[in-house]
């Protein structure tokens, strides 16, 4: 079991291969609000200091916006130096296509099979046995952040979990207050379902309809109830208007929401703000009802370049983004957590801390996107994106998950 260290120094860093001249390289992403923002400038700063140019290539409207983009450029002939996608199946196409640069190499000569944690981050980059991405956090959507003056306003505790969240609903729309913020962009609400189910259902259920992909019990009586609790959801969130996410955020860290249901990212946003853990907001990972996180997140793959100064600072970029420096720079920016258990995160809040536990006892799962393909991913967001704006039925919207489900066996 690797083990984080949140009092220990440093580790000693890894040996980057060293630059000629200066090279620029393109970086696609999607990390534009506050939180994100100061999280990728560590990323730029640390290339740049390296005598490398990190170029910004960020597009706004989130991943469904960018990823088309960044896809269409790279099968168009017009490939970035270096590009973000999710920990899965994202870029599996593109790297089947031979589009993408192998890293191997890299990931030896800096030892990453040793380093990395959980063994499933590098899984996912790998591709008939060699390496062609590099992790750079795990992030976890289950979690539900809560706004204490809220609470301490109506002169009530701060919930410690969902049920008592929902509980607590009547009282804050009665004062007022939005009960749950959600923005309008569909891959929220599909976040939003996939923390429910692992709250309310439980690890094992999750495991035995995502893994070992069982439809009885996708069709039985427990995600029965998840569908019941993704309704109770929606009620609470009738009258969130908000687009994206760190707008909603944004709702619970002004006090005009009493809680969100978002990934640990949000924590960026609050520490923009100023906002200090467990004193000005609560942060509740698997909703307070099951302390399990899913391992996430976001790699950075490299475009094929006819450029042999491009690819060897590709190569540097690479190691650089999974040195301990890196590591500890971008996720305490970024709310998220390491993919390394060697290095230093004694500056953590407690919301970090909460993570970092879980991980290092193990509680963890693979992520959706780890374990469905990019069809079945994109039909389960439509029915969710459909499912919270409408009045669907739980038990009409819950037969056409599994009927989704199947269609990806």
């Amino acid at each position: 079991m690797k083990r984080f260290t949140l009092a220990a120094g440093l580790m000693a860093s890894v040996a980057l291969p060293t630059a000629g001249l200066s090279t620029e390289l393109e970086v696609t992403h999607w990390w534009t609000s506050g939180g994100e923002a100061a999280a990728v400038a560590e990323l730029a700063k640390a290339f740049d200091a390296s005598g490398d140019k990190w170029v910004d290539g960020a597009i706004a409207g989130g991943g469904d916006t960018a990823r088309p983009i960044m896809i269409s450029r790279i099968t168009g002939g017009d490939p970035m130096g270096a590009t973000q996608f999710n920990h899965g199946q994202q870029a599996l196409e593109l790297v089947e296509a031979g589009l993408m640069l192998d890293l191997t190499d890299v990931a030896e000569a800096e030892g990453w099979k040793d380093k990395i944690y959980p063994p499933s981050l590098l899984d996912s980059c790998t591709v008939d046995g060699r390496i062609y991405c590099a992790p750079v956090n795990i992030h976890s959507p289950e979690w539900l952040w809560l706004s204490n003056k809220v609470y301490e306003d109506l002169g009530i505790p701060v919930p410690t979990n969902w049920n008592e969240f929902v509980a607590t609903a009547p009282q804050v729309e009665a004062a007022g207050k939005i009960p749950l913020a959600l923005g309008g962009q569909p891959w929220q609400s599909n976040l939003a379902f996939g923390a429910i189910t692992v709250a309310v259902a439980g690890l094992d259920v999750w495991k035995q309809v995502n893994i070992e992909k069982n439809m009885d019990v996708a069709a039985g009586p427990e995600m029965a109830a998840v569908f019941a609790a993704a309704a109770d959801a929606r009620k609470l969130a009738a009258k969130s208007t908000v687009q994206d996410w760190n707008q909603a955020t944004n709702l619970v860290i002004t006090d005009q929401a009493a809680g969100q249901i978002m990934g640990d990212w949000a924590q960026g946003e609050f520490q923009v703000a100023g906002e200090v853990a467990g004193v000005d907001y609560t942060c509740l990972p698997g909703l307070g009802l099951n302390a399990y996180l899913s391992t996430g997140g976001d790699a950075f793959y490299f475009p094929k370049l006819d450029d042999p100064e491009k690819e060897a600072a590709q190569k540097r970029l690479a190691a650089l983004l999974v040195s301990p420096e890196a590591q500890v720079a971008f996720n305490l920016k970024k709310g998220s957590l390491p993919v390394r258990g060697d290095v230093d995160l004694a500056a953590a809040n407690d919301c970090m801390k909460k993570g970092l536990e879980i991980l290092a006892g193990g509680n963890i799962m693979p992520s959706g996107d780890q374990v469905w393909s990019p069809d079945v991913q994109t039909q389960l967001g439509d029915l969710q994106a459909e499912f919270w704006k409408s009045d669907m039925a739980a038990a009409d919207a819950h037969a056409k998950y599994v009927e989704i489900l199947q269609s990806g066996l």
